[in-house]
């Protein structure tokens, strides 16, 4: 099984850092918008500084789909480690890509 550690640039806002189900969740239902190309249902979980970053839901999008297609076409989510240091929160997250690899992408939640 390969596996290829990235680190994902989608900040999520501190709302969700009050409960550890919290986290999974809003992870969870962003890589369910993006296989469900609901753009703006995933844009809803970006943080401010991404949300600068691309201006529109579908710049957002755009970068996605070309930058990160594991995360467009996502199956077999799994939450691996987590770890927090100071106001932030770095989620481990383990997902199938649609070449068939296992990526592991590090999740980084702040507060905002």
């Amino acid at each position: 099984m390969k596996h290829l550690l990235l680190t994902v640039a989608f900040l999520l806002p501190a709302s969700v850092l009050a409960q550890d189900s919290s986290i999974e969740n809003v992870i969870r239902d962003q890589l369910q918008s993006f296989n469900e190309r609901d753009v703006a249902g995933a844009w809803e979980h970006a943080s401010p500084m991404i949300k600068g970053m691309f201006g529109t839901p579908e710049n957002f999008a755009m970068m996605v789909e070309n930058g990160y297609p594991m995360v467009w076409d996502n199956t077999d989510v799994r939450f691996l480690d987590r770890t927090e240091f100071e106001s932030l929160t770095r989620q481990e997250v383990q997902i199938q890509g649609p070449d068939g690899l296992f990526y592991i992408l590090d999740y980084q939640m702040i507060e905002t």
